[in-house]
């Protein structure tokens, strides 16, 4: 038994290691998110809406960079990877019966929606941190930040920042003025219920705020 647990972990770190590699220089095609929401919509007997393409970060509009920080790790450029101070703050909140929002910065958001599964359990945050550590180590944020905005979901079926902007604002994503930027980053905690265009009340409250935030936020050099 011994024997097949240390095989088994010697596997599981070569392949990780090996994927991780392979996406430092090649495109990521999918994600366990995207193949998930397919399932969700056959099963519900919708169609299965799924626009996806890769665009280098070079091509991707510097202001979605600095929103995409503003609204959801600040300290993106600062960190190697966690948040302690946002992570604390959002277990006080979490205790005191608040939302629980800003403890997973953009490369745990990243790590877990390029190699992981959705949903909450200690191994999946074991795995989480374990892949977290890997892209920090190996891609770096330039790529960490590039995988991101090719992968995550920015509205119903829609993935990557290139088809977000096609999406909400039919224009190329690198002509993405600060405000529509903020409109993106601002549905990203529910990006299939919120509208990035033809905004709520509640929307646009938080673009006001992540375009403030912006004016003081970098971006990445490349």
């Amino acid at each position: 038994m011994k024997r097949i647990i240390w095989k088994s972990m010697l596997w599981f770190f070569g392949i990780s290691i090996l994927l991780v590699l392979l996406y430092k220089w090649i495109p990521v095609p999918f994600t366990p998110l995207m193949i998930t929401r397919i399932i969700e919509n056959k099963i519900e007997g919708k169609d299965a809406v799924f626009s996806h393409d890769w665009e280098p970060l070079e091509n991707i509009s510097s202001n979605l960079q600095k929103a995409v920080i503003a609204s959801e790790d600040g300290n993106f450029l600062l960190h190697n990877g966690f948040d302690f101070k946002a992570m604390q703050k959002a277990i006080k909140n979490n205790n005191k019966g608040k939302k629980l929002k800003g403890g997973s910065t953009i490369s745990q958001q990243t790590a877990k929606n390029v190699f992981l599964w959705q949903g909450r359990s200690y191994i999946r945050k074991g795995l989480e941190a374990y892949f977290t550590v890997l892209i920090e180590f190996i891609w770096g944020k330039e790529r960490i930040m590039e995988v991101y905005l090719n992968s995550i979901e920015m509205g119903n079926g829609v993935y990557g920042a290139k088809e977000a902007a096609r999406h909400w604002y039919t224009k190329d994503v690198k002509n993405l003025t600060p405000k529509e930027a903020a409109g993106i980053a601002a549905i990203l905690p529910n990006p299939r219920k919120f509208k990035a265009s033809n905004s709520s009340s509640y929307i646009n409250r938080r673009k006001e705020k992540i375009m403030k935030v912006m004016r003081y936020t970098g971006k990445i050099a490349y």
